[in-house]
């Protein structure tokens, strides 16, 4: 889940010393201007909390950021993301974080709703380029490689999975 905070470093205190996760990331969204610390408690699982700073005092919004959905593979992803967009859902932002391919909209009722598919590789976060998932996997799998080794922390998920196992 992704959650809008008042106070990121207050939220980070709490999530890493009194629910036990682990930062595996942080940076400044490009897509949206906020501070992001990622976290997790699985080492498989690049995150399982991503936090935002910059939540408005006054905003009627939620917290909740996003409500996020595992897939298996980008087939799965291909076929949700078309489900959607034939429901009638017309915000659809497929985006290549290079740890996976995820696709965002809107619920119903204006929940932002992320499905995803976890890569093979990690690279620095967050990342987000824009990507076509109506393309053939294998072309989708060798855009994302060469757009992750371009980035200087680059390596196999198993082996930043490992770094974080160590920290646990």
């Amino acid at each position: 889940m992704g959650i809008n905070v008042y106070d990121i470093k207050k939220m980070e205190k709490f999530y890493t010393e009194v629910i036990g996760l682990v930062v595996t990331d942080r940076g400044v969204g490009k897509n949206f201007k906020a501070d992001l610390v990622f976290m997790s408690v699985n080492p498989d699982t690049h995150h399982q909390v991503a936090l935002a700073s910059g939540r408005d005092v006054n905003s009627p919004r939620s917290t909740i950021n996003q409500i996020s959905f595992s897939l298996e593979s980008l087939d799965e992803l291909r076929e949700m993301y078309r489900a959607v967009r034939d429901y009638g859902v017309d915000a659809l932002k497929p985006l290549n974080h290079g740890v996976s391919w995820s696709v965002y909209f809107f619920d119903p009722e204006g929940n932002t709703v992320e499905l995803y598919v976890d890569s093979p590789w990690y690279i620095g976060q967050p990342h987000g380029d824009l990507f076509d998932p109506e393309l053939p996997t294998d072309r989708i799998m060798a855009d994302t490689l060469a757009m992750c080794e371009q980035d200087p922390e680059f390596k196999p998920i198993e082996e930043f999975r490992e770094s974080v196992r160590i920290q646990l």
